[in-house]
């Protein structure tokens, strides 16, 4: 991996962030947001895989690169994460182990493709929340709803050390490369263990410094208040919502 794959890979999640906060869908109520996603993965996990969670797909994809105008490529590379994990585990529906030996399995193709399929829909439903809604925006939502404080302040302090931990991989990582550490594979594997075993204690220690630093300015521990201003929803894009996931539907029963 070079350091610019390195350092592409730990700020992919600030892009997805920025994304969130700059993107078409920003002053659109939370409540359309969340309804219209798991409105898409109740329908991709309930009915059949073909044609409703290629229809799933194509709205959750419409809806992102069209309404909120996410970029096609940033839409597609958040994708392939994910999807490169059911590709693995959908490959070992394919093949069976009995008394022959390893062989193919009659129904594997079939079950593959389905979840392959149900997979793709659900992760495009999520992944449109993820990137037409800031985290901020949720955790004032589970707020409202009134979910306890705590568990809220955790989610965001988890939220928020992940991208300590990418910056701080990021930079090590830097560091190796520019001493030559990752030349062949024996320095390869070395520079990956010292690598391995120090990040976690040095974001640690960065994520110290940073609470210091609010302690500093008078944070005493309480919660974090960030300003997440009430939208109100939209009837015409309430209808539009409703709409759609009527049409979905009635096509996953119009296919069982």
């Amino acid at each position: 991996m070079s350091s610019a794959d390195a350092t592409g890979a730990a700020g992919a999640m600030t892009i997805i962030d920025r994304i969130a906060h700059t993107n078409r869908w920003r002053g659109r109520s939370l409540a359309e947001k969340v309804l219209l996603a798991l409105g898409l993965l109740a329908v991709a996990l309930t009915f059949p895989p073909w044609p409703t969670a290629v229809a799933t797909t194509a709205v959750a994809a419409a809806a992102a690169m069209v309404g909120a105008r996410v970029p096609p490529r940033l839409w597609a590379g958040a994708m392939a994460a994910p999807l490169g994990f059911a590709v693995t585990g959908a490959a070992t529906l394919l093949v069976g182990v009995g008394d022959g030996g390893v062989h193919l399995t009659a129904d594997g193709p079939a079950l593959a493709g389905a979840l392959l399929l149900r997979t793709t829909a659900a992760t495009a439903a999520l992944l449109l929340l993820a990137l037409t809604t800031p985290a901020s925006d949720l955790l004032a939502g589970l707020a409202r709803l009134r979910v306890p404080a705590e568990i809220v302040e955790l989610a965001l302090l988890v939220y928020r050390f992940l991208f300590v931990l990418a910056g701080t991989f990021a930079a090590m990582h830097a560091a190796q490369e520019a001493r030559l550490g990752h030349v062949g594979w024996r320095r390869r594997i070395r520079s990956s263990g010292l690598l391995a075993a120090n990040l976690l204690p040095r974001a640690l220690d960065r994520a110290h410094r940073l609470e210091a630093g609010l302690a500093a300015r008078g944070w005493d521990g309480g919660a974090l208040r960030v300003a997440t201003p009430r939208r109100p929803v939209s009837p015409t894009g309430l209808a539009a919502i409703s709409a759609t996931l009527t049409m979905l539907v009635a096509l996953g029963v119009a296919t069982r």
